[in-house]
């Protein structure tokens, strides 16, 4: 990673960039690191269409850190680790220059729809070409990592394996070649609201309190390497098997943390049922749960709309939204 530019030049350069939300199918839960946020173990997601940050960065434009979401100025929490992300960004560039971000989103906010992961993208994207740093995507999957985990796969579009490594260098996400595997991941929208326990937060608690996290966290490697032998012999039925299994045993983990963290909702458990009563009818879907009350289901790309029919009559009250495999991040110019 190094500098186009010097300070100077940084004050007067605006950059925007778009990142897309990833869905974790093999799950990240728990770092071994907090502060360069390494995993405990490799993860497998899909980037997602139609949930989507955008983030504008210009540095020099004020006199002090700004943050803007959704055209509503933060401050406190949100706000200091945007500034501490941008401290980053700024070391590698050599600048000592306040910036204005200002962001957009189509994800609901702190709902478990990987909100976190567009937005450190985006904004890993949009400070490296303000600050004038001409980065590699694997650089840059390293550099969104330190805002948010899940961000270092959102560097990246379709199918992306997190490799959990063991320092800074060694931890990226990388593309997977889905060959002639069709996925799509339906949404079942149950609440948009913040969800109770910030994600952080209930991952220290399952790690330090769960008595079944080591042993979840002990299958996920085992996981991982069925998941991509599935995906190299197109079988989305094995991929989907996998996928739903390593979804309920990270919540088991959650589940028994003392205090418990659960998020699921009576409507989440309505909505597993139906999954479940789905498969059971010959459509094939499989579940797949984040932190936070809402259910996505994976399903094969030719099946999506039978899939969302059937879940629209079953679940009336919930949003049911299809999500092709999306996009890596883009610079808008």
């Amino acid at each position: 990673m190094s500098a186009e530019s010097d300070g100077s030049l940084a004050a007067s350069r605006c950059a925007t960039a778009v990142a897309n939300s990833n869905i974790a199918l093999i799950k990240y839960w728990g770092k071994a690191d907090e502060r360069l946020i390494i995993p405990r173990a490799s993860s497998l997601s899909l980037t997602l269409d139609g949930l989507s940050t955008s983030t504008t960065v210009q540095f020099g434009a004020s006199d002090a850190d700004s943050l803007t979401i959704d055209g509503t100025t933060q401050q406190g929490t949100a706000l200091n680790r945007v500034s501490a992300f941008l401290d980053i960004i700024r070391e590698k560039a050599g600048i000592n220059l306040p910036a204005r971000v200002t962001s957009a989103n189509t994800v609901p906010y702190g709902a478990g729809l990987a909100s976190s992961a567009s937005a450190f993208a985006a904004l890993a994207g949009a400070a490296c070409e303000a600050a004038g740093l001409d980065a590699t995507p694997r650089e840059l999957s390293r550099l969104a990592r330190r805002g948010s985990g899940s961000a270092c796969r959102s560097i990246f579009g379709g199918l992306v394996k997190w490799n959990a490594g063991h320092d800074d260098e060694s931890s990226y996400a990388e593309p997977v070649d889905s060959g002639d595997m069709d996925l799509a991941v339906i949404v079942v929208l149950i609440s948009g609201e913040k969800k109770p326990i910030s994600s952080r937060e209930a991952m220290r608690r399952t790690v330090v309190t769960s008595p079944l996290y080591d042993a979840w966290i002990d299958s996920c490697q085992d996981d991982l390497d069925a998941a991509l032998a599935a995906i190299r012999q197109g079988d989305v039925e094995r991929f989907g098997e996998l996928t739903e299994a390593n979804s309920f045993g990270m919540h088991a983990s959650m589940m028994a943390s003392r205090p418990a963290v659960l998020y699921w909702l009576p409507e989440t458990v309505s909505a597993l049922n139906a999954v479940t009563s789905i498969r059971d009818g010959g459509l094939g879907a499989w579940s797949t749960m984040d932190a936070g009350p809402n259910v996505k289901v994976l399903t094969d790309g030719r099946d999506a709309e039978r899939v969302a029919d059937e879940l629209r009559n079953r679940l009336p009250d919930c949003e049911v939204q299809i999500h092709r495999p999306g996009d890596g991040l883009r610079f808008v110019r």
